[in-house]
């Protein structure tokens, strides 16, 4: 059963209201918004604006996991959400982004990532954040991404909370780049034991096809971390202008792990392609010593071809047949060019 509400909160810099303080935070679904968990639903959503909007600096966190369109219209109509913005959040295959506003909300997309050990496979998840005045609204999809640590996070920290809604921003974005660089790791674990293989003296012979399902496996990453290129080369210089002052050495780090996750990703590409382009090359030396040594034997084995071929046309008049001593010596004929031919294509590397 899909639940719209997985956690919400109203939090100010002097502390937070959730659960532990009377507030209903358990999941809910809400199949229709007509229905009469549907106007619960709605009373709670418009009592947190109402009270995040009377606290100094408060701000209200609804956390929405895989949502019904109902459920998602809801928090959208309580909370006055762009409606492009809310399409995009509903779909779980939009690309990763972030739209700032003159008004100063700030929409995110963010692509999550695991990395399954088993299968040796990255899955992919997403969650969009809305930050506005006085709301920080998520919308989460897969398995992936879990928000209970952000907002325990968020819940101790003084610091956090009295920079509002963007506190929610930056502390999913911390996590979620966190695991980019841990799913990066894996891959490249995964990268290390093939490049074994591929400069092994005995190949594998499915390592090229290794090789071309840690290039997509990379290529999922790189989908997750590419399209935030331009943004996280603005959060490092500290000269992003949808983000304030006093928060610019917080996202400063995020924007930098985006970097280096990009610099991993690139890396990794390349030495892939240079393992694909080697274990071509080696297999295609496989194949041509392979080659060489069907040839070597053959030429070898013409040999005694030819002869028995010659003596076996049983003409009745061939000198070599009332010779005692023909058949011991056309034997060691055939022997001794045998033996010559193995040594020059033992010497010339052929066998």
């Amino acid at each position: 059963m899909r639940s719209m509400i997985r956690g919400v909160g109203v939090y100010h810099p002097d502390g937070s209201i959730d659960g532990r303080d009377g507030l209903d935070d358990s999941a809910k679904n809400v199949p229709a918004d007509h229905d009469f968990a549907g106007e619960q639903t709605r009373e709670l959503l418009v009592r947190m604006r109402d009270q995040a909007r009377d606290l100094p600096g408060g701000f209200a966190w609804v956390g929405l996991m895989d949502p019904t369109k109902p459920e998602l219209a809801m928090v959208a109509e309580v909370f006055a959400l762009e409606p492009l913005q809310v399409e995009d959040a509903a779909n779980p295959r939009q690309r990763a982004k972030v739209d700032m506003s003159e008004g100063g909300e700030i929409f995110t997309v963010l692509k999550t990532l695991g990395y399954d050990v088993e299968s040796n496979e990255v899955d992919t998840g997403q969650v969009a954040i809305f930050t506005g005045p006085g709301y920080a609204i998520t919308v989460r999809h897969g398995k992936h991404g879990d928000l209970t640590a952000v907002r325990s996070r968020i819940r101790a920290s003084k610091v956090l909370r009295t920079h509002g809604p963007l506190s929610v921003m930056y502390s999913i974005m911390d996590m979620t780049v966190d695991g980019y660089l841990a799913v990066v790791d894996e891959v490249s674990e995964d990268v290390g034991e093939v490049e074994t293989s591929v400069f092994g003296m005995t190949p594998s012979p499915g390592v090229t096809q290794l090789i071309y399902e840690l290039k997509r496996e990379n290529m999922v990453v790189r989908r997750a971390v590419h399209p935030l290129l331009p943004v996280a080369h603005e959060l490092a210089e500290e000269v992003c202008a949808g983000i304030p002052e006093d928060l610019r050495p917080y996202f400063r780090d995020v924007g930098e792990h985006i970097l280096r996750v990009n610099d991993a990703v690139e890396s990794t590409d390349s030495l892939l392609m240079t393992m694909l382009m080697a274990s071509t090359a080696m297999r295609d030396l496989q194949q041509n010593a392979d080659t060489r040594k069907i040839s070597a034997w053959v030429a070898i084995a013409a040999v005694p071809t030819v002869a028995g071929g010659i003596y076996g046309m049983n003409f009745e008049y061939m000198p070599e047949l009332s010779w005692k001593w023909s058949y011991p010596v056309v034997l060691g004929v055939i022997l001794g060019i045998c033996l010559l031919l193995y040594r020059g294509f033992k010497r010339n590397g052929w066998l």
